[in-house]
């Protein structure tokens, strides 16, 4: 069954392959050669942390992942690997067809998560405070916008059923009623 419906998908794939312009199928194939660079790259960078921890715990004896050092460089490593898997995902999405465009949203996350990263692996002691305010109002500015982005999603939802049956209503010709219970 599993076989049958990969088949169907395959199928259905070659359907939509054939009803793109020369420049969506371009921009397509792009996007499928970058989400398989980028897939390699975060594998490589996945096994290279995980080398990089094995080889710390197990040939140094001064491997303290308490060390504030240590820590910011692991962290900022997982980081940087969560921060790819987002790219990733955000051109998977474009590559299904969902949109035609990277959505702003997941932009806004990705830099919202580079900018924890590089708060993660900031050594405080030398950090001057306006470095710290910058990154600050980076992250509020980033947060508005996220949140703005959010709320007018999810107000366009809520206004689609409404819409589709405003539109179907007026296909059957006949006005909408409001109904009461």
């Amino acid at each position: 069954m599993a076989l049958e419906q990969r088949e169907e998908e395959a199928a259905g794939a070659r359907g939509v392959w054939k009803l793109l312009t020369a420049y969506e199928r371009f921009e397509h194939a792009v996007i499928l050669i970058l989400t398989g660079l980028i897939a390699l790259i975060i594998a490589l960078a996945v096994w290279n942390l995980a080398l990089k921890i094995l080889i710390g715990i197990v040939a140094s004896r001064d491997f303290d992942p308490t060390d504030n050092a240590v820590f910011q460089a692991l962290f900022g490593m997982i980081f940087t690997v969560i921060i790819a898997l987002e790219f990733k995902r955000s051109l998977l999405v474009v590559a299904e067809r969902r949109d035609s465009v990277v959505q702003v949203r997941t932009v806004v996350l990705i830099a919202l998560l580079a900018i924890v990263r590089k708060l993660l692996i900031l050594d405080m002691s030398v950090t001057d405070a306006l470095h710290l305010f910058a990154l600050a109002a980076a992250i509020l500015a980033l947060g508005c916008v996220y949140w703005l982005v959010r709320d007018q999603d999810s107000r366009e939802r809520a206004s689609r059923p409404l819409r589709q049956s405003q539109s179907s209503a007026a296909s059957a010709g006949s006005a909408p009623t409001l109904e009461s219970s």
